[in-house]
């Protein structure tokens, strides 16, 4: 990859470096405000499906040390970026990326189940909106590669009992995305709308699910993004924190 067609951003103070396409897929804050929301305990394995150039996984693996990473993306030119990514920012020993299909889970290196599976996923139906001509746009924005059923059939399969999924999605399509976790036996446990501004309606949602638990969701307080001024409010720069 030519590196003139790359750009390089920087977090938590410069001691995390990304390295992004400049024309292709980039990450949006949708992925930081996803990643800000996961605690696992030491010890713990993630499966990050959809990793794109590795931004969740790198943030969790600065965040938290003590957890091992399985980042998988399918296309593979975003693959050498998340290396790339992982090797800069001496993560080696922490991620390992993975180049899979998730349909095809479990197999190869990707066998065990895991305590947390993370996803940012396509938001859009395939047969819905403009699909844009950039081929990793396309892919990371509507279901061509794989639609939702088949995403949370994947979590299903890949979780352990108890085990926990959370991920981020428009917030009209909150009614399939709740049926289909409980579909596959992933209990929704917490929503939390994400606003742009406040009063405005919710763009998107955080849902976090546990594989196999009882019944019982909670309303998370919502979470607004900007001020009317279009700084980032409070709330968010506080999950931009180290």
């Amino acid at each position: 990859m030519n590196s003139s067609e790359l750009t390089r951003d920087t977090f938590f103070d410069g001691r995390l470096v990304v390295t992004q396409t400049a024309g292709g897929y980039r990450f949006s804050i949708d992925a930081v405000l996803l990643a800000a929301g996961i605690r696992p305990k030491p010890g713990d394995s993630i499966l990050d499906l959809g990793t794109g150039c590795g931004i969740i996984s790198l943030i969790l693996s600065f965040r938290y040390p003590e957890v091992h990473i399985h980042a998988v993306e399918l296309q593979p030119e975003l693959i050498e970026l998340a290396r790339g990514n992982v090797a800069d920012n001496h993560m080696a020993d922490r991620i390992d990326v993975v180049q899979a299909d998730l349909r095809l889970l479990p197999g190869g290196r990707l066998r065990e189940p895991f305590d947390w599976i993370v996803c940012n996923p396509p938001y859009h139906r395939s047969d819905t909106g403009r699909i844009n001509p950039n081929n990793q746009r396309a892919l990371a924005r509507h279901e061509i590669a794989m639609d939702l059923a088949q995403l949370l059939a994947c979590a299903r399969r890949m979780l352990r009992t108890g085990g926990r999924l959370a991920l981020i999605y428009p917030a009209e399509r909150t009614a399939d995305l709740l049926v289909q976790m409980r579909r596959e036996g992933i209990e929704p446990k917490s929503l939390q709308g994400v606003h742009s501004q406040s009063g405005q309606e919710a763009r998107l949602v955080i849902v976090h699910g546990i594989h196999g638990a009882r019944p019982g969701l909670r309303m998370a307080a919502p979470l607004v993004v900007y001020r009317s001024t279009g700084d980032y409010t409070d709330a968010v720069k506080d999950l931009m924190q180290p």
